[in-house]
């Protein structure tokens, strides 16, 4: 038997801020984008009690949530969710419930944005004075590609579009899927959403393979 699906979202505002939401149950829970990242510096990462009091804004860690919250109103969406700040950490039940509901999360979100920090779409200047855009070779280097959790941040979600640190679209799971399956060996079919049983055992763990997961 299932478990009723709880989950806290932020809210946008009129104002263009955002706000925690209470816990909302299964039936209540409104359409919502999530946002896929790497963590940095924790002491730099927005946390629950920092959106509960109010602070944060001096970290890092913001400018990643604000971009997610950006893009969501731009896709006529008005709630999203980032790990980092809509769990409360300290709660063990809540930390294990959390992790127990994270791919129905991702799953039932309407939106993924992929937030690619170590990503840039500015030109540099090559030894002849030429500018190029690097960030074909640079995607491919991604420490995105070497979390655990980009499997269920990959597969779980309908829509996975990736972005720069700039915050420029560079596509989605399906105009990047043959250079996802080459970074990752994962199915095009299973990038395009064939049910994960049609995969053996085998098959799927082979895709966890050299990837670093934190709690």
């Amino acid at each position: 038997m299932i478990s009723c699906l709880t989950m806290r979202l932020l809210e946008i505002l009129p104002s263009g801020d955002f706000r925690l939401t209470p816990k909302l149950h299964d039936n209540k829970i409104p359409q919502y984008a999530v946002l896929s990242h790497t963590w940095g510096d924790e002491s730099q990462e927005v946390t629950f009690e920092d959106m509960m009091g109010g602070s944060g804004l001096d970290k890092v860690g913001d400018e990643k949530i604000k971009f997610c919250g950006d893009q969501a109103a731009r896709d006529g969406l008005q709630y999203f969710w980032v790990d980092s700040c809509c769990i409360n950490k300290s709660s063990d039940s809540e930390l294990s419930e959390s992790l127990n509901s994270m791919f129905r999360w991702y799953q039932r979100a309407t939106k993924c944005y992929v937030y690619l920090s170590d990503i840039s779409t500015q030109k540099r200047k090559l030894g002849d004075g030429e500018p190029q855009n690097t960030w074909e070779q640079a995607f491919r280097q991604s420490r995105w590609f070497t979390r655990g959790w980009t499997l269920q941040e990959l597969l779980a979600p309908a829509s996975v579009e990736f972005f720069s640190r700039e915050g420029k679209r560079l596509g989605d799971k399906r105009t990047l899927e043959r250079q996802i399956h080459k970074i990752t060996g994962i199915p095009v079919q299973a990038l395009r959403g064939t049910s994960l049983s049609h995969f053996s055992n085998n098959e799927r763990l082979s895709w966890a393979q050299n990837r670093q997961t934190t709690r």
